[in-house]
């Protein structure tokens, strides 16, 4: 007999509805039958349904798919920066980290004849800037190029507002903000980083964010360019620019010579400063050569000295003096006024830079009437005893000419025409230079040419120019008579004293040279190229011309007594023209001006002095000239030590008596 079976226990459920079955009202859910136990049946004799879960395999799949997008996305950007883009990527990283800077070559030195340093350099600084290291993120600071702005402004003499500007260019990491400034600026600039450098630390350890404006401030060492002697020869040394190049002069003819070569360092830095132990590579710069020009100092100065006291006390517009030697052609000086300190260009007018003696031209006047005696004699057409008959007037072409004074009809020598200076008795000797005035013309011109004039000098300068001789054909009717005296053409003031050293070189043109050499970074000396040579008159027709031009300043009827030096003989002309106004292109004032050279039976020195347009006292040549003349070429005699004349001077006559 099977056991009894126990009886059922009610399993107590929610409270049923009131309102019956299905959630209608009065009716009762019906209870809620118990899950039979594992390995029993129900009442009616079957096994009860168990529930399912899902399967995991798609959730899983899924989820496997994603991880391996993401990770295919994470190794294609590897394959990308380590592979494909590394080199680009390369370059970023060492471009945020690694700096360079131009190491600025040495400019070589200029200095005179004997060595003395007329422009050199001396050690600057660059100051410049990383802009990337004055974003709010680098620098801690919201107005960190406004902070540093102010702070530099005072010491490095910049606009705020333009440092700003510098210092506000995040995408680029170099900026320069002030150029060739001296040690003590850089200084300055060096305590006031570390100040804030140290505060920076200090709100660091304080739990502070450590702002620092000054972190990307920075320095290239380079070199100053100076002028220990001031404006000294400043016309011919010229200048040289912000950017470190010549900006005039030789400063900018030999600047490739000077300049050198700039060397590169590159290095890392973080935070503004440089890491040392991360490497650095440097290609050294390569100095520049040193020039040495045949300038003599000391006489520079004299010449500058003597020129700038004349030009103030005329108040004219402006003066220049040549020295030259005249068996080498080097210039010895070569000086204008006014002039101008190249240390300090703030205070140069654009009248007082560049090279006047050079780029200046001007009608010379009677000094321009050595050549046409040289003509006269070399082409035999007088001698210098040849009477010429001067008459107080004289009626060429479309013209009436006359001497600088009324005068009595004259009876000089071609000796005394020169000594006298006149101009009707120079027009009279030219016209035998030929058959016609035609043939005179050209026979003159072909002279001129010789002796320099409408071609440059051969010094290469900046800005020189060669004066204004137009062929023959090309003369006006008054030309052809004016020319013979110096008006109607143009020179400049070298081409001036290069005349009367091919008459003392004995009738041997050289052209004029200013630089004797140049010495290279290995410290090996090269001669300048031998300047060129051209006979220009015989030997004897220069010796004559010496002759007669000391008749200008020894004879009591001559015109330059004011430049005879005692103990030396002296040869020289005067010369006063008609000035042509550069602005208004007509004659407006006088030209006054002196050349010649000494000992006059030995030549060793020329000097040429020109003034334009004295507006105070005289204005002739003689007067005011000639005075510069004496005190210059006094001071290089003795310079160079050049002893005195051991004869007295031939006296040539400079008048006859009519029917002599």
């Amino acid at each position: 007999m099977p056991p009894k079976e126990p009886p059922r226990r009610r399993v107590p459920g929610p409270a049923r509805p009131r309102n019956g079955a299905n959630g209608r009202s009065g009716a009762r859910p019906p209870a809620r039958r118990p899950r039979p136990a594992p390995g029993r049946t129900t009442a009616r004799g079957r096994a009860p349904r168990s529930l399912r879960l899902g399967s995991p395999r798609p959730r899983l799949r899924l989820v496997s798919l994603g991880l391996t997008l993401v990770m295919l996305a994470f190794v294609a950007r590897l394959l990308q920066v380590q592979a494909v883009d590394a080199t680009a990527y390369a370059a970023k990283a060492e471009k945020n980290r690694y700096l360079e800077y131009k190491v600025a070559a040495e400019r070589g030195e200029i200095t005179d004849r004997r060595g003395v340093a007329l422009a050199t350099s001396v050690d600057a600084h660059n100051i410049t800037a990383d802009p990337k290291m004055f974003t709010p993120e680098d620098s801690k600071a919201p107005d960190a190029p406004q902070q540093a702005a102010a702070l530099l402004a005072p010491i490095l003499g910049k606009d705020v507002d333009e440092l700003v500007k510098k210092l506000s260019a995040p995408k680029s990491r170099y900026t320069v903000l002030a150029y060739r400034q001296t040690p003590q600026v850089w200084k300055q600039i060096k305590d006031l980083k570390s100040v804030f450098a140290e505060k920076a630390d200090e709100d660091k350890r304080n739990g502070g964010a450590g702002a620092n404006v000054l972190a990307g401030v920075l320095q290239e060492p380079t070199t100053r360019r100076v002028y220990p002697n001031g404006d000294l020869a400043a016309g011919i040394l010229g200048f040289v620019s912000a950017d470190g190049k010549g900006g005039g002069g030789l400063e900018s003819q030999l600047d490739e010579e000077l300049a050198g070569e700039d060397g590169k360092v590159r290095y890392a830095q973080a935070g503004g400063r440089r890491v040392p132990t991360a490497g650095s590579s440097e290609i050294p710069a390569v100095p520049g050569s040193d020039i040495e020009l045949t300038i003599d100092r000391d006489i520079q100065w004299a010449a500058q000295k003597a020129i700038s006291d004349q030009v103030a006390k005329s108040k004219a517009d402006r003066g220049y003096v040549i020295v030259q030697n005249t068996r080498t052609g080097e210039l010895l000086a070569m000086a204008n006024s006014p002039g101008y300190d190249p240390n300090d260009l703030s205070q140069a007018t654009s009248a007082s830079l560049g090279n006047a003696a050079l780029q200046d031209v001007y009608e010379p006047g009677s000094t321009s009437k050595v050549m046409s005696m040289a003509a006269v004699l070399e082409e035999k057409a007088a001698t210098p005893g040849t009477h010429v008959t001067v008459p107080n007037r004289l009626h060429r072409g479309d013209r009436l000419f006359k001497d600088d004074i009324d005068h009595p009809t004259w009876y000089l020598t071609l000796n005394g025409v020169l000594a006298k200076s006149s101009n009707i008795g120079t027009i009279l000797a030219t016209g035998q230079l030929g058959k016609t005035q035609a043939e005179s013309n050209q026979v003159l011109y072909s002279y001129l040419r010789k002796f320099g004039l409408g071609t440059k000098t051969g010094l290469g300068y900046p800005g020189e120019s060669p004066g204004l001789l137009a062929h023959p054909k090309d003369w006006s009717t008054s030309q052809q008579y004016t020319i013979p005296f110096g008006q109607g053409l143009s020179l400049n003031a070298v081409q001036a004293a290069s005349v009367y050293s091919t008459i003392a070189n004995g009738g041997v043109r050289i052209a004029p040279t200013l630089v004797r050499g140049t010495k290279g970074a290995d410290g090996r000396f090269t001669s300048a190229e031998a300047p060129e040579k051209n006979r220009v008159v015989s030997e004897k027709t220069a010796k004559t011309l010496a002759t007669m031009l000391e008749s200008v300043v020894d004879d009591q009827e001559g015109t330059g007594t004011k430049a005879a030096i005692p103990g030396y003989r002296v040869a020289g002309k005067t010369g006063t023209a008609n000035r042509v106004d550069p602005v208004r292109g007509v004659y407006k004032g006088y030209t006054a001006s002196f050349a010649g050279f000494a000992p006059a039976d030995n030549p060793q020195i020329t000097v040429y002095c020109a003034i334009q347009n004295p507006t105070k006292g005289s204005y002739f040549g003689g007067q005011i000239c000639g005075p510069i003349y004496k005190q210059v070429m006094e001071f290089a005699l003795k310079t160079l030590q050049t002893p005195p004349s051991g004869s007295k001077p031939p006296r040539l006559p400079v008048s006859f008596k009519p029917g002599e």
